[in-house]
């Protein structure tokens, strides 16, 4: 045998594994994975609050501190890092990037603004009616959270909280692991836009029906947005000018 006819084939290179998608119960245990580190987080934040100032672990002291504006903002930053943590633990066995599995791609100028448009215009309907029968346009509680931020000199983590991580990490779990997986199940695009817009919905139990209502409203036209473009970035923006035009509306009317 000369060398151009070597006695033994060359060895067949296997191909690569396809990436792979969770589908509808790998989404939702994998989900339930990631909202449970996103809650240890938050609640390690106020169990070490309350360890700090010097107070019996307790349901009434974390009630109390609860309440407190600095605590909600750093339990909601302290969310950040470990929901995105989960989401490399659950997105690393699919062999697809983190930003390809999530949607983190940008959009058009003109999607963001037909998408700053469509939330301003949906927003604006629910100001509306809640004037019309006799509610407040804002929850109540959401005052209370600033004036007790500003007495902590904390409204500036506040805003970050609520403006910046929240909608990160919010987003990244509702229309980014939720919708990804659920949309390529037995549920479609159009399941998963619903189901996932009503996990986001329970995710906010500390307001009323009402604002529940516009909470899942608003979740509807995210999953939507997310469909047409692909990009949870888009979604994100909103989500944060949303909450951002929030915090603003809340501190203006509560003086």
């Amino acid at each position: 045998m000369d060398a151009l006819t070597p006695e033994t084939p060359d060895a067949i290179v296997p191909a690569p594994r396809p990436p792979r998608v969770w589908k509808f119960w790998g989404t939702a245990l994998w989900g339930l994975f990631i909202f449970a580190a996103m809650f240890l987080g938050q609640v390690g934040v106020i169990v070490i609050y309350v360890m700090r100032q010097g107070e019996p672990l307790s349901a009434a002291a974390i009630t109390h501190v609860v309440g407190n504006g600095l605590t909600i903002s750093l339990s909601v930053l302290a969310g950040l890092p470990m929901v995105l943590l989960a989401l490399w633990v659950a997105i690393r066995p699919s062999r697809t990037s983190f930003a390809d599995y999530l949607g983190l791609r940008w959009t058009s100028w003109r999607n963001a603004v037909i998408g700053i448009v469509a939330l301003g215009v949906l927003v604006g309907i629910w100001d509306t009616v809640s004037r019309a029968v006799g509610r407040e346009v804002t929850p109540g509680f959401m005052g209370d959270v600033l004036k007790s931020a500003q007495a902590d000199g904390a409204l500036w983590l506040l805003v970050i909280a609520f403006a910046g991580a929240a909608p990160v990490w919010e987003e990244l779990f509702a229309r980014g692991w939720l919708y990804r997986g659920w949309s390529v199940s037995f549920l479609g695009p159009w399941g998963a836009i619903l189901l996932s817009s009503i996990v986001w919905t329970v995710m906010h139990l500390q307001y009323d029906w009402f604002f529940l209502c516009e909470v899942l409203s608003i979740g509807m036209l995210f999953g939507y947005l997310r469909y047409r473009t692909g990009s949870t970035w888009l979604t994100i923006l909103l989500h944060g000018l949303n909450n951002l035009a929030a915090t603003i509306q809340t501190w203006w009317l509560a003086g």
